[in-house]
């Protein structure tokens, strides 16, 4: 199968084809890929690949902070990820094109959306950022895919009912909600306050019909557990993880 090189950019968190991904940039190795993308012509994709880091492997720090005597701050585009980053991050993860790059005195305000899974195949770290050698994951919609998508948006809806008032993580009314299996999958497992590893879990499902499946299950689960919660303010129910990136 061809393969793609793109720039690559580790979060701490999971993206999903057709999710838009605001980034504030500071880290200079990722300015550096910034600065790179805005060499690409304006009506063409800028493209990077997003992939999860491994629970356990953080990235190098990026917030101001009293200095720490004992230690030196790493440096350089493997910062924070090892000797071998492959190691470090989940083996498959998502294409992102940056419809804006806004440069400012010393950030980039990015505004990406997901377009395509891929899979990892290598890192090269000998430039000023990450670059990985990429292979396409197409996605197939399996069996039952556009009936498991209706029952997974009737659970969603529920979900939501649970989580009223929590404006940051309801995607949309239920008028509003796609009913391609595709986009289901995507959006819902977006949505939902679920941990790294078991978004990842997600993305990477062998198909559509598998990763609605798998929602559904936890939609239900999530839902009974909310229901016995009732005294837990939304908020702390819909806290996730910030990215340090």
């Amino acid at each position: 199968m061809t393969t793609v090189r793109l720039p690559l950019f580790p979060l701490n968190s999971v993206l999903f084809p057709g999710l838009v991904l605001p980034l504030n940039i500071f880290e200079e190795r990722y300015r550096a890929m910034m600065r790179e993308l805005l060499k690409t012509p304006e009506d063409e994709p800028r493209r990077f690949a997003v992939v999860a880091i491994r629970d356990g492997c953080e990235v190098a720090p990026s917030a101001p902070g009293l200095p720490d005597g004992t230690t030196t701050e790493e440096s350089g585009p493997t910062a924070g990820f090892g000797a071998d980053p492959l190691k470090a991050f989940h083996k498959v993860g998502c294409i992102a094109d940056a419809a804006t790059i806004r440069e400012r005195s010393d950030t980039f305000e990015v505004l990406a959306t997901g377009t395509s899974r891929v899979r990892l195949v290598s890192v090269d770290a000998s430039g000023p950022f990450l670059t990985a050698e990429l292979e396409p994951l197409p996605e197939e919609p399996g069996d039952e895919a556009g009936a498991l998508a209706e029952g997974v948006l009737r659970s969603f809806r529920q979900y939501q009912k649970r989580l009223a008032g929590a404006r940051e993580r309801s995607l949309a009314t239920g008028a509003d909600l796609p009913d391609e299996p595709g986009v289901v999958s995507y959006l819902v497992a977006a949505a939902m306050m679920l941990d790294t590893p078991t978004k990842q879990r997600l993305l990477q499902a062998p198909d559509t019909a598998s990763r609605l499946r798998d929602e559904l299950k936890l939609l239900r689960s999530e839902t009974s557990i909310i229901r016995t919660l009732p005294s837990l303010p939304a908020s702390e129910l819909t806290r996730g993880p910030t990215s340090l990136n």
